[in-house]
């Protein structure tokens, strides 16, 4: 990610999850940028990686 527009991109898709109440997403743009998802309900690593997909971005590790 290079810019505010893909970072508005991965939040936007990422809060389309359902039960997700919170998303950061820090901007590295010439490393890794990080999302942090706050969520009521456990979330299932497929559901955030295609979010990520969708954004058209690569998921390069989940942490919790």
């Amino acid at each position: 990610m290079t810019c505010g527009h893909c970072v508005a991109s991965v939040t936007e898709e990422l809060k389309e999850i359902e039960g997700v109440q919170d998303v950061e997403v820090i901007l590295d743009a010439k490393g890794v940028s990080t999302a942090t998802v706050t969520s009521a309900n456990s979330l299932n690593e497929a559901s955030i990686r295609n979010a990520i997909d969708e954004a058209g971005y690569t998921l390069e590790a989940i942490t919790s």
